[in-house]
């Protein structure tokens, strides 16, 4: 068998990341099929949940001792049944197509999160006495408008708004990521943002691979490290 050698040592792959987090631009994403790809994934898969499991988990665990904050409680809204797939394939596929799927900035891609956007604000809406019938009607609207949209945008390339305000959005999405997390606590407060860190942490290193490599390759590092996090949370239970 012979050894694929077209790729950088695994300390250039670190700098690499480095740089890009300090100036974040858009990338055409290699694919995972590239040399030296699934070794790049590897590596950085395995700093991102090193620094999870070794360093922010620990911090955190102080800090909500010192401040007698909550436990997340993610884990436990879930049947054991359903706790696997959910934790390690469905939520690593949806959140890296919401927060992730679009960092190309190619216009079909722009366009199916509007929509996606758009029917979150109606079933908000719904929850808080919006008409049912209007919502339905712009539910199902939507519904419609997303694969159209995705088929006549297709030719559409990148906007020039997007790679000139990539950094500002790069980092608004990870933050995004970061603060959806919060969910998992039963409470929120602003002393309890910190406890989302592990999550930016993660938006940050998923989001360069995802532009590195692409969104199948963020997506098997979003379910390793939702997998290392399931296996801590359950051997500490």
């Amino acid at each position: 068998m012979t050894v694929d050698t077209n790729y950088p040592p695994p300390v250039t792959m670190l700098r690499e990341l480095g740089q890009w987090l300090r100036h974040p631009r858009r990338l055409d994403p290699t694919g995972i099929r590239a040399p030296g790809a699934m070794r790049r994934l590897a590596v950085l898969t395995v700093l991102m949940i090193t620094g999870l499991l070794l360093v922010l988990l620990p911090v955190l665990g102080l800090w909500q001792s010192l401040f007698d904050l909550p436990a997340p409680d993610a884990f436990g809204k879930l049947e054991p049944q359903v706790m696997i797939p959910v934790v390690i394939v469905i939520a690593p596929v949806l959140e890296e197509l919401l927060f992730r799927g679009w960092l190309t900035g190619r216009v079909r891609a722009l366009w199916l999160l509007a929509c996606a956007a758009g029917i979150a604000v109606l079933l908000y809406a719904n929850t808080q006495g919006m008409n049912p019938v209007a919502a339905g009607a712009g539910f199902l609207a939507l519904l419609i408008a997303m694969p159209l949209g995705w088929f006549f945008l297709r030719k559409k390339g990148t906007p020039g708004w997007f790679d000139a305000g990539f950094p500002a959005i790069f980092y608004l999405g990870a933050a995004g990521f970061a603060l959806l997390h919060m969910a998992n606590y039963p409470s929120f407060s602003v002393i309890a943002l910190p406890l989302v860190l592990p999550q930016l942490w993660a938006g940050l290193v998923l989001g360069f691979i995802r532009m590195r490599i692409g969104l199948v390759a963020s997506m098997l590092a979003h379910a390793l490290s939702n997998s290392a996090a399931l296996t801590v949370a359950l051997l500490a239970s």
